[in-house]
């Protein structure tokens, strides 16, 4: 089986929910006819709804930034796999530098966010940088 590469977009904290519908436009616009490769974009959380419409019917998957090893729970500011499941998402960014220098995630966090998707057939990859 040929692997597909995939190009993603990680819009880390920018754009608004309305510059994420029109950046999203721009980029159907600019791969129109583009094959042999899977696209993805990874807006910011409030954004993933607005942009998930504007990307039906096409082939653009959708991402998370980032996700939480539980399902649910007293865990304010997180988003479980689940959660990401349902708004659209195919992809979760895990393990990101960012996540590492600024927030202290370590290998075993990351280690956790792996685990949870296991066995997930919605999240067929996952993105991971080392410092």
């Amino acid at each position: 089986m040929e692997r597909i590469p995939l190009i993603a977009g990680n819009w880390k904290m920018n754009k608004t929910v309305a510059e994420a519908i029109d950046l999203v436009g721009q980029l159907k616009k600019a791969i129109s006819g583009v094959g042999g490769v899977e696209v993805a974009v990874a807006p910011p959380f409030t954004a993933l709804y607005a942009v998930r419409k504007e990307l039906k019917d096409t082939a653009i998957r959708l991402a998370g930034q980032n996700l939480f090893w539980e399902e649910k729970g007293a865990f304010t500011g997180e988003v479980s796999p689940q959660m990401l499941k349902e708004i659209g998402c195919h992809y979760a960014i895990i393990g990101h530098s960012e996540r590492r220098q600024f927030f202290g995630e370590t290998e075993e966090t990351v280690h956790r966010r792996i685990k949870a998707l296991w066995g997930r057939a919605w999240c067929r990859s996952s993105a991971s940088e080392r410092p």
